[in-house]
């Protein structure tokens, strides 16, 4: 049986739950307001789905609770900051709101990031530049649970991508969407409801496609977007490697297999491009 809870109070519950494991209760609300439009969108696998792992996160040392977002490096329209593996959100706020400022003063702001953690939904950044009349883009490398075009296991991060642009009363338009044929979270939806997931989505440690979600996480993984080489998943996988250079090779970051593994942890590392 289903029940309709308003929103300010699943805000709350989230706030809470990060505040009893230390979190800077700024850093809460935070994620709260990240988490709860993403369900709110109806992006299920990133919302209170991902609850558990932030807390877990924090309670294992691998996300820090308190300190604030610092930047290494700046020079007119750029900047390199570091996260300080604090909260995702509390560290995309920190640069979307850097890369606005810079696209006010030099007509392009670009931001990227190092040191980061899992930051929910792509375009809950890449919307904020749509508040000052702005393009924005918003992108991550994540851990390979991928298998690219040709290979059996997986190297690559279903490494999601969003631009935003603004439209005339409000009809803006809103790009969200990772390279991978689906989210991970949606494999793990089915995983916990024991049901098979529809055939294009994963493949099993023989680099076989497979609908049973078990075998896509044990030893095998994702398809890009466009599945197989002969529907165009090769254009899924050049999209993923894009995001890699631009999260990790310029931000001096690691990508690719030099990620964790993924099921649970995950290390982001993030650019942001907005553009006035």
């Amino acid at each position: 049986m289903y029940k309709c809870v308003a929103v300010a109070e699943v805000q709350s519950f989230v706030e809470r739950c990060m505040r009893a494991v230390g979190t800077d209760p700024q850093h809460s609300t935070a994620l709260s307001q990240v988490l709860t439009e993403a369900d709110f969108r109806g992006h299920f696998t990133h919302g209170l789905n991902r609850l558990e792992v932030y807390v877990r996160d924090i309670k294992n040392g691998v996300t820090q609770p308190q300190g604030e977002p610092s930047i290494e490096k700046e020079a007119g329209a750029t900047a390199l900051v570091n996260g300080n593996n604090l909260l995702g959100p509390v560290v995309g706020n920190f640069c979307m709101e850097l890369a606005i400022k810079k696209a006010k003063e030099h007509g392009i702001g670009w931001v990227v990031c190092k040191g980061s953690t899992h930051f929910g939904i792509a375009g809950w950044y890449s919307a904020q530049a749509l508040q000052h009349g702005m393009i924005g883009m918003s992108m991550t490398n994540t851990s390979p649970v991928v298998v690219p075009t040709r290979a059996s296991q997986s190297s690559i991060g279903t490494n999601p991508l969003s631009v935003a642009a603004p439209g005339k009363a409000g009809d803006s338009f809103l790009l969200d969407m990772a390279t991978s044929g689906v989210a991970l979270g949606k494999v793990e939806m089915c995983h916990r409801k024991e049901t098979e997931i529809p055939q294009g989505w994963g493949v099993n440690s023989k680099g076989l496609e497979t609908v049973d979600p078990k075998e896509v996480f044990e030893g095998g993984g994702l398809l890009p977007l466009g599945g197989k080489e002969i529907t165009g998943g090769y254009k899924g996988y050049g999209l993923a490697m894009m995001v890699d250079v631009f999260c990790g090779i310029l931000s001096g970051s690691t990508f690719g297999t030099n990620i964790n593994d993924g099921r649970g942890k995950t290390k982001d590392w993030l650019t942001w491009v907005t553009v006035s």
